[in-house]
């Protein structure tokens, strides 16, 4: 028996990387899962069919989280197939812009926000409109990054994004707790993904930069789903307004020597 035997499980962003990683680990461990992409119908494709091979009952969806219409759209035909959402993973997000305030546009901070802010927002108040009032617990996971904490110059619509998103779900956080539904943070550092491509394409990239990391390696996604698995089960259900950082000690690291 699996730890989240017969949940329901939807994971945005699951059609790749670290998204994926968490939709794979919680069917692994009996959920059921809704994968939902936002333009890589191949690369959610491939992550319906691993979990078609593990037997993981599972439904596909293209969903835009930054627009509220598509969330609460996707949202009720999921609750109108299954009955209900027990656990939402808000994974979906894009990358910062490397560009200086003094030189970014509307639409670069707009984009940023709106997707990785406005999107966990979307998602986080249609699923609880969604409950029934028979619905016990429930679990919230936020996909943030060490830069709610750790900020770099020229990033500062994804800073902006991360920053709040922590603080969004502490403050959830406390709005659920005695409705026993738990929110918590999963905050990677340099993770083996698209968001990370160069030092994927380049391995001399990769290992300059892994010099900054105290484990002297990048994470990878294998890395993210012990930590997901446990904030999706009853393990963690005394848990909630936490952040679990996965960096090999990169986050405490930044300002040795200096």
């Amino acid at each position: 028996m699996g730890k989240l035997d017969n949940k329901v499980a939807i994971i945005t962003g699951s059609d790749s990387g670290i998204g994926r990683a968490i939709a794979e680990a919680l069917g692994e461990e009996g959920a059921k899962v809704i994968i939902t992409y936002h333009s890589d119908e191949d690369s959610a494709k491939e992550t319906s069919e691993y979990l078609t091979s593990q037997n993981v009952v599972h439904t596909t969806y293209q969903l835009d989280v930054s627009d509220e219409k598509s969330v609460n759209k996707i949202f009720e035909k999921v609750v109108d197939e299954y009955g209900q959402i027990d656990i939402l993973v808000n994974n979906a997000g894009v990358n910062g812009s490397n560009i200086k305030v003094v030189d970014m546009d509307n639409e670069t901070f707009d984009t940023c926000i709106k997707t990785n802010l406005y999107g966990p927002f979307y998602c986080t108040r249609k699923y609880l409109r969604l409950r029934k009032a028979t619905q016990k617990g429930g679990k919230i996971i936020n996909v943030s990054s060490i830069h709610e904490e750790v900020v770099t110059a020229g990033n500062s619509d994804y800073n902006a994004s991360k920053g709040g998103l922590k603080n969004f779900s502490r403050s959830l956080a406390l709005e659920l707790a005695q409705e026993q539904i738990q929110v918590n943070n999963i905050a990677p550092g340099m993770i083996l993904t698209s968001m990370n491509q160069e030092a994927m394409d380049d391995k001399k990239v990769k290992k300059e930069k892994e010099q900054h990391i105290p484990m002297k390696r990048a994470g990878e996604t294998k890395d993210i789903k012990a930590a997901a698995i446990f904030l999706a089960s009853a393990d963690s259900d005394y848990v909630t307004g936490s952040t679990i950082t996965i960096d090999g000690g990169l986050s405490i690291n930044l300002g040795q020597g200096a």
